[in-house]
């Protein structure tokens, strides 16, 4: 009895086969510019109301992260990372308060991370403009699903820094008892912050 030899393909072919799909990979994901967030031009600001009376607002600042954007591809990505001890309401008690062990806990959790899962645009073919960015953010140890309406976002070159930069302002209700932040809301103290989120990031 003959046995059926089967000779293994040859080395080469598997390369030429491969090598035209790294490069596929390798193309669409670098189409992609990288911007370096930055912290003294962005930060989100809260508004919470305060047992039926005007809402106190104040905000999270010295945010840093990265953002890869290509407009002509439709892809994006932005990672946020947010100090909970850069807290200000201006009023110094409150900010004890808020980043105290009953609220954000700054002390136990002091990092606070947003990352995007995906980027929406219009159907405008011509000049496509962001209109949502889904992402998860992770809060006071736990992370949910978190939605960011966009209002604005282009980019264009800076005369001062003689760079392209990014630019956009974003809106969001956060339900905070699901990050498990619940202190006084059967008193009055809204469990919902209603965010605007101003980014701002420069082209590597």
């Amino acid at each position: 009895m003959r046995l059926l030899s089967i000779r293994p393909k040859p080395s080469h072919i598997y390369s030429s086969l491969t090598i035209p799909l790294l490069l596929v990979g390798t193309a669409n994901s670098s189409q992609a510019a990288s911007y370096a967030i930055n912290p003294a031009s962005t930060h989100i600001r809260f508004a919470i109301e305060r047992f039926k009376s005007s809402a106190t607002t104040g905000g999270f600042y010295n945010i840093k992260g990265q953002l890869q954007y290509d407009p002509s591809l439709q892809t994006s990505d932005i990672s946020l990372i947010i100090p909970i001890d850069s807290l200000n309401t201006g009023n110094p008690s409150f900010n004890k308060s808020l980043t105290g062990p009953d609220f954000f806990d700054a002390k136990t959790f002091p990092l606070a991370q947003f990352k995007s899962t995906k980027w929406y645009f219009d159907q405008d073919r011509t000049n496509p403009q962001l209109i949502r960015v889904n992402g998860q953010l992770t809060l006071h140890g736990k992370t949910y699903p978190i939605s960011l309406t966009a209002t604005k976002f282009e980019c264009d070159t800076n005369p001062s820094l003689k760079k392209e930069v990014c630019g956009g302002n974003f809106t969001a209700t956060l339900d905070r008892t699901k990050w498990n932040i619940n202190k006084f809301v059967w008193f009055g103290l809204t469990k919902n912050l209603n965010l605007n989120i101003k980014v701002e990031a420069a082209r590597q």
